[in-house]
């Protein structure tokens, strides 16, 4: 009852959300599609070297990704348990991938965009996607984000307070625009 509250509450102020962040859909004109919502933003960590050897410095521009929680939250309030939640998550992810790289291919700064990035207190599952979990350097942005994350993590566990397991440190989500583009382009 309190969870389907607090997403009808955040259905509501999600639009202001949307705006204030300067998001955009990956499929403007079907914004059902995809799982993301996305904003160019220059990135403020330290130096990272990814796995294929590309190198994210501080002010390269980067594809911040954000799962639109709303909607996910409304696909899966039908599911019960936590391990069908997640798998039906990770599909939805593993089909959205492909329209982000299509997003990317045509946008206007393609040819500066070095790659994407997220944040997320949930950092398991993704590699099979190709990302890779980058811990933030500045302990002060770890904590807000953890702070601002909490109440989606709390709806996104079925028990969330009996569970051995507490919220967990947010990490970023790294990939490279050629990693991205080699795995999912079609």
């Amino acid at each position: 009852m309190v969870r389907s509250i607090f997403i009808s509450m955040w259905s509501w102020i999600d639009p202001l959300y949307f705006w204030f962040t300067r998001l955009q859909y990956i499929c403007p004109e079907s914004k059902d599609k995809g799982m993301f919502r996305v904003r160019l933003t220059r990135y403020k960590g330290k130096e990272v070297i990814l796995s294929d050897g590309i190198k994210i410095r501080k002010n390269d521009l980067l594809l911040k990704i954000h799962l639109h929680n709303v909607r996910i939250f409304k696909d899966v309030a039908r599911i019960k348990n936590d391990v069908s939640r997640g798998r039906f998550v990770f599909r939805g992810v593993m089909e959205s991938m492909p329209l982000l790289s299509d997003y990317i291919l045509n946008h206007p700064e393609n040819s500066n965009i070095k790659g994407i990035i997220g944040i997320t207190l949930i950092n398991k599952g993704f590699k099979p996607l190709g990302f890779e979990c980058i811990q933030p350097d500045s302990k002060i942005y770890a904590r807000f984000k953890q702070l601002m994350q909490t109440p989606i993590w709390l709806l996104s566990n079925s028990h969330p307070l009996s569970g051995k397991k507490g919220i967990q440190c947010p990490v970023y989500l790294m990939m490279s625009k050629e990693k991205l583009l080699e795995k999912y382009k079609r």
